[in-house]
């Protein structure tokens, strides 16, 4: 791999998980399938507006599926695609780092 040449698809892949809270977003939803208000326990100094807006970002990247479930009241999970799933070793080696450094 040559380190001098930026990627444009490394950018792009940095672009998406360096916005705040999509890596705490995936991290949390590597543990399974989450609804909104999961996601917000462990996640509860983001805003109902960012999770929101991160939640749509990411389905519409092909990260995480939304699935509506029609009971009542409509639950609403989501969770990881292939595509989100694979950021896994990204995202267990960025808590290794933090681990070791921070």
């Amino acid at each position: 791999m040559d380190y001098s040449i930026m990627c444009p698809r490394y950018e792009a892949a940095a672009d998406i998980l360096g916005k705040k809270w999509t890596g705490r977003i995936i991290r949390v939803l590597l543990g399974g399938p989450k609804r909104f208000k999961d996601m917000k326990e462990q996640i509860p100094e983001m805003s109902d507006k960012m999770l929101t807006d991160r939640m749509k970002e990411l389905e519409l990247l092909g990260i995480v599926n939304r699935h509506v479930y029609p009971e009542m009241p409509v639950r609403i999970e989501y969770e990881l695609t292939p595509k989100g799933r694979d950021l896994k070793p990204v995202i267990e080696s960025i808590q290794v780092w933090g681990e070791s450094w921070m």
